[in-house]
C-alpha cells in the first residue's frame, strides 16, 4: 500500500470536549433549527439565504463578513433566515489544489487536519458565541460531520457526491436539513434517488459502527445547473426548470418538497455577477405560480467582502482564494432587494 499514515485524528468526542458549545449557543442553535425546520415544512413563509464566500479561507476574514450578516439579519428578519454559508471543505475535480481550511489551517502552510479539525470547529463555534449564527457546511466527508454536527444547521451534498451512498445514507440520520445538488451532468433522476434515500431509514457503516437512521423529512434538492459533454455549462433555475422539479416532486410522494436554488456554479457559468439577476428571476417565478413559491425554500448565494477572487497566495482581505463571489456592497443591496419582494 503506497499510503503514509501521518498521525490520528482526535475522535470527535475529544474535540467536543476541547472545545464545548455553551448551554446558550447549544439553545439558539435549537431555536433556529426550530425555524428552518419549519420553513421546510410550509409553516413559516420566510426564506432561507445560504450564504458566504465559496469557501471559508481565514477566520478573521469570514468573522468579519458574519459580523455584517448579523446586521442584516436583524433587519429581514421577518422576510429571510440568514445561514452563514462557512464551507470548509472544498472539492477538486482532479483532487489538485486548495482544499479548504480542513486540509488547509493556514492556506500558506503545508496540509494539516489535526490542526484543521480544530480551526473549522473554533470557526464555526465563532459565528455562532459571538453573533448567535449557527451556519451551513458542505458534507464533502461523512466520517468528518460528527466534528460539527452540534454546530450546523443545514448541510449540502455536492454535484460530485450525490450519487454516493456513504452520503446518501449519513443525511438520512442527520436532524437538520440536507440539501442534494444535482449532478454536473444535470440528471434529476439522480438527484430524487438521493432525497429519496435520505428521506428514509437505513442500517449501515458509520465511523466504525453498525448504525440505524431514522430518515430526514428535510432532506431536499439544490439546483445548480449542469454541464454537457463538451463542458458547456447550462442553468436549471428557469420557471420550467421548477414546473419540471415540481412534477418530480408531485410524482415522488416525498415529504416537505422543497428546492434551493444556487445561484452560481452552472446555473451562473461561473458569472458570479448574473447571481443577482438569477436570484431576481426565480422571484419573479415565485411571484407568477403560488405553487412555485411553496417549492422554493430560497437561495444558495456566493457572496464575501470583496468582488471576484485571488489566488491562494493573494493579500486581499476578504476575497475569495476559490470561485470569485460578488462582494459586500451587492450582497447587502441583494438581501434587502430579496426581502422587499418577498
Amino acid at each position: 500500500m503506497k499510503m503514509e499514515f501521518m498521525g490520528k485524528l482526535p475522535i470527535p468526542q475529544e474535540i467536543k470536549r476541547q472545545y464545548p458549545l455553551s448551554e446558550q449557543s447549544a439553545a439558539i442553535k435549537a431555536d433556529r433549527d426550530r425555524q428552518i425546520a419549519e420553513v421546510f415544512e410550509g409553516k413559516d413563509n420566510r426564506m432561507l439565504l445560504v450564504i458566504g464566500p465559496c469557501s471559508a479561507d481565514r477566520e478573521d476574514a469570514v468573522l468579519a463578513y458574519i459580523e455584517k450578516l448579523r446586521e442584516v439579519q436583524d433587519k429581514v428578519q421577518d422576510k429571510l433566515i440568514i445561514i452563514p454559508r462557512i464551507y470548509t471543505n472544498k472539492p477538486r475535480t482532479t483532487g489538485a489544489g486548495y482544499k479548504g481550511m480542513l486540509h488547509y489551517p493556514d492556506p500558506h502552510e503545508k496540509p494539516n487536519l489535526i490542526k484543521g479539525v480544530i480551526a473549522i470547529r473554533k470557526l464555526h463555534m465563532k459565528a455562532l458565541d459571538t453573533y448567535g449564527l449557527s451556519s451551513a457546511d458542505e458534507m464533502l466527508y461523512p466520517e468528518n460531520h460528527r466534528y460539527l454536527s452540534d454546530l450546523l444547521s443545514y448541510v449540502a451534498i455536492g454535484a460530485r457526491s450525490v450519487e454516493n451512498q456513504q452520503h446518501r445514507l449519513t443525511a438520512s440520520g442527520l436532524d437538520i436539513p440536507a440539501g442534494m445538488k444535482n449532478p454536473t451532468s444535470g440528471d434529476l433522476s439522480i438527484m430524487m434517488n438521493a432525497i429519496y434515500a435520505g428521506q428514509h431509514s437505513h442500517t449501515f457503516c458509520y465511523r466504525g459502527w453498525e448504525v440505524k437512521s431514522g430518515g430526514n423529512p428535510y432532506t431536499h434538492a439544490i439546483l445548480r445547473g449542469y454541464v454537457d459533454q463538451e463542458g458547456h455549462a447550462y442553468p436549471n433555475y428557469h420557471y420550467e426548470d421548477l414546473m419540471r422539479l415540481l412534477s418530480l416532486y408531485n410524482d415522488s410522494g416525498l415529504e416537505n418538497p422543497g428546492v434551493i436554488i444556487d445561484t452560481n456554479h452552472s446555473n451562473s457559468g461561473k458569472k458570479y455577477l448574473e447571481q443577482i439577476r438569477i436570484a431576481k428571476e426565480v422571484l419573479h417565478s415565485c411571484r407568477y405560480n403560488p405553487d412555485v413559491r411553496k417549492l422554493v425554500r430560497g437561495f444558495m448565494i456566493e457572496s464575501y467582502l470583496v468582488d471576484g477572487c485571488q489566488k491562494v497566495d493573494g493579500d486581499v482581505f476578504g476575497q475569495s482564494i476559490t470561485d470569485p463571489c460578488i462582494g459586500w456592497e451587492k450582497t447587502e443591496k441583494l438581501i434587502y432587494d430579496i426581502a422587499d419582494v418577498l
